[in-house]
């Protein structure tokens, strides 16, 4: 078995799509018009896909208020630094500030537009090969 996409209930799934395409290389892979407006965005490498829509059915989870360790979004960087004052610079906002875990990992959480906690991370070790 292997994970297909990851959805998220979102309030404006159209608008975040167009932001994670700018600003975080993702593409829209596959859309729906109209009801929840479901944008299928992948990631550069093509290997995650992220469900964005807005699901009237379901509650929107208030995800400024979840703890960054609760949920986030993992993206591969390799400036770490860099990459957060450009995502800080087109919207996003702090959570955490750089850390350096004790295994050499270099970290960042932010928050894009819609509250959902982006992490950036430059990996020691790939955690796949």
């Amino acid at each position: 078995m292997t994970i297909e996409h990851l959805a998220l209930n979102v309030a404006d799934p159209v608008a975040m799509a167009a932001w994670y395409g700018k600003h975080l290389d993702m593409r829209v892979v596959r859309q729906v018009d109209g009801g929840p407006n479901t944008r299928f965005v992948a990631d550069a490498a093509g290997r995650t896909v992220l469900e964005l829509y807005h699901q009237t059915r379901a509650p929107i989870p208030d995800y400024r208020a979840m703890d960054p360790f609760v949920f986030h979004i993992a993206f591969l960087a390799d400036d770490v630094a860099a990459q957060r004052q450009r995502l800080l610079t087109a919207g996003a906002t702090s959570v955490l500030d750089l850390t350096t875990a004790d295994n050499g990992d270099v970290m960042a959480f932010l928050r894009d537009p819609w509250g959902v906690t982006i992490q950036l991370v430059k990996r020691a070790q790939p955690l796949i090969g």
